[in-house]
C-alpha cells in the first residue's frame, strides 16, 4: 500500500504538533517541517520515526524550500497534503513598529506560505490530486497592535481563494482554517489579566485547544470534503461573529 504523505510546517510544537499527530492517526506519514531543530526532533521521537520524519527548513528562504521539495520528491515521490501552519508574531502599535518586524512577519507568514504552496501546487497539479490547508487566523479581520500579523493572515485568505481557482480543475482543494484564541505556548506568554479579558470576550468564555484546529484540518483533508474549496473555516469559539471586544 502506497504511503499517504502529509507536510506540516511549524510542526515542532503547539497547533502544528497537534495537526501532525492527528494526521498520523488518519493514516498519513507526516513530514514535520520546522526551523527549530530540537522541537522537530523531539516531535518525531514522540510520534515515532516509522510514522514521521523531520526536515529543518526556514520556509521564508526560497532556496531552502526548493531543496525541501527536491528531497521529498526523491524520497517519497508524492505529496497528498500540505498544511501551512508556521508563523510568527512581532506585535506593536504601528507608530512603535520597526520595519524589520513588519518584514519578518510578512516573510514567514505570507511569503513562506506562498513558497510552500507554489512547490506543492506544481507537484499536485502533476499528480492530479492533493489538499492544501493554510492556517490563517481570526486576526485577519484586524487586531490592535498587529498590523503586520493581521495583514499577513489576510494575505493568506486571499492566497487560498486564488489558489483554489487555479488548482480546482486538477482535483486539488485549497482551504484555510482561521483559529482564534487557542491554548498554546504562545498564549501562555500573555499576562494573566490580559488573557482573562480575552477569554471573557469569547462567546464560549473559554480558549480553544490545538486539537480543535487539528480536527478541522483532519476534516478538510478527508474524502468527505471533495467539493469544498476556497473556503475559510473559523475555529474561534464564535469570536469572528463580532461578539465581545
Amino acid at each position: 500500500m502506497e504511503l499517504k504523505i502529509a507536510i506540516v510546517t511549524g510542526a515542532g510544537k503547539g497547533i502544528g504538533n497537534a495537526i501532525s499527530k492527528r494526521l498520523v492517526e488518519d493514516g498519513f506519514f507526516v513530514l514535520l517541517v520546522d526551523i527549530d531543530k530540537s522541537n522537530g526532533i523531539n516531535a518525531v521521537d514522540e510520534i515515532g520515526s516509522d510514522k514521521a520524519a523531520f526536515y529543518l527548513t526556514d520556509i521564508s528562504d526560497e532556496k531552502q524550500v526548493n531543496a525541501l521539495f527536491r528531497s521529498i520528491e526523491e524520497t517519497y515521490k508524492r505529496i497528498d497534503v500540505l498544511v501551512n501552519n508556521a508563523g510568527i508574531i512581532r506585535d506593536n502599535m504601528i507608530w512603535n513598529m520597526d520595519t524589520v518586524d513588519f518584514d519578518l512577519v510578512i516573510n514567514v507568514n505570507l511569503k513562506g506560505t506562498w513558497l510552500m504552496c507554489r512547490e506543492a501546487a506544481r507537484k499536485m497539479k502533476q499528480q492530479n490530486s492533493g489538499r492544501i490547508i493554510n492556517i490563517s487566523s481570526r486576526a485577519w479581520m484586524g487586531n490592535m497592535g498587529q498590523t503586520n500579523y493581521s495583514a499577513s493572515k489576510a494575505g493568506i485568505i486571499g492566497l487560498t481563494r486564488a489558489l483554489a481557482l487555479e488548482l480546482g480543475k486538477y482535483n486539488v482543494s485549497v482551504n484555510a482554517v482561521a483559529p482564534g484564541l487557542i491554548d498554546t505556548p504562545l498564549t501562555e506568554k500573555i499576562k494573566k489579566e490580559a488573557l482573562n479579558k480575552l477569554i471573557e470576550a469569547q462567546p464560549t468564555k473559554a480558549m480553544g485547544k490545538p486539537e480543535d484546529v487539528a480536527n478541522t484540518v483532519s476534516f478538510l483533508v478527508s474524502e468527505k470534503t471533495n467539493f469544498i474549496t476556497g473556503q475559510t473555516i473559523y475555529v474561534d469559539g464564535g469570536k469572528s461573529i463580532g461578539a465581545g471586544v
